[in-house]
């Protein structure tokens, strides 16, 4: 995979990560298997198996992911297929710290994930939340029916709600203490240039207009309505954080850093947004 020059950014980073996914898939092995497992001999039949996945992962460029149906966030296994783009947002993080010291646990009856995808944050949260119900709202109904595969597989039926919404236009006003979103942000330029890894991703959930600037601007007008008092705003825009700064310079963006790599996630309260107008 190196030879071949396959990008990495998936889920792994290195071609030894994975390469190991998808040995593991072919073998159907945890995730925390023991050590004895690497001295697993493996079959011919799981050999030609293996070969099959990465020869597609080097001539197709299919993330593996796609091919696995499996991926992890925030210490969660989740079903992806072509219909949503691969879980790998910061994000994972913040949820895993309880969005620390950003929020107060104990006073979070309400979140929205905005452009839920496969359901990844909106999943996350309500396992970090247990007494909070989620409101998981994409445009994509493709989305939705990942998601919902998802919502079963981990329980939560009777505390994530699927909604299908073109940002805010199907929800409530004033219904959240926090909502979490990971919008399409890709501008016209880096869209022509990304590896052909994200071609195979929907192109509605990376695509935002000439500057990837449009899903975010509507997010900054539209929130602070939906937000309760006191309520936080957490967005990631990744690569579109100095475009977004130029565009907004009134608005006290607070960027956070992350221990195990990755940026462009902003955090604003419901007051800092009405005062930036």
């Amino acid at each position: 995979m190196r030879r071949a020059r396959v990008f990495f950014g998936h889920g792994t980073d290195n071609a030894f990560d994975e390469a190991a996914a998808l040995v593991w898939h072919v073998l159907e092995l945890p995730i925390d298997a023991p050590a004895s497992a690497y001295r697993r001999r493996v079959g011919v039949r799981a050999a030609l198996a293996i070969d099959a996945l990465v020869t597609r992962r080097i001539r197709e460029r299919i993330p593996s992911a796609y091919l696995t149906g499996t991926t992890w966030f925030a210490g969660l296994a989740l079903y992806v297929d072509q219909r949503v783009i691969v879980p790998r947002s910061p994000i994972a993080e913040l949820i895993e710290r309880r969005f620390a010291p950003w929020v107060e646990p104990r006073r979070v009856r309400r979140i929205l994930d905005l452009g839920t995808g496969s359901g990844c944050i909106a999943i996350a949260c309500a396992r970090a939340f247990a007494q909070a119900q989620v409101d998981a709202a994409d445009i994509s109904a493709d989305a939705l029916a990942v998601a919902a595969i998802n919502v079963r597989r981990h329980r939560l039926a009777k505390r994530v709600r699927l909604v299908q919404s073109d940002h805010f236009s199907a929800l409530s006003r004033g219904a959240y203490d926090m909502i979490v979103s990971n919008p399409p942000y890709v501008g016209e330029r880096e869209m022509r240039a990304l590896p052909e890894e994200y071609r195979h991703e929907p192109r509605l959930a990376l695509a935002s207009g000439r500057y990837g600037l449009d899903s975010v601007a509507c997010i900054l007008r539209e929130a602070p309505r939906h937000l309760r008092r006191n309520g936080v705003l957490i967005v990631e825009v990744g690569n579109t954080q100095s475009a977004l700064e130029r565009r907004y310079p009134r608005v006290p963006f607070m960027w956070l850093e992350f221990e195990r790599g990755g940026g462009g996630v902003f955090v604003l309260t419901k007051e800092q947004l009405l005062a930036a107008g």
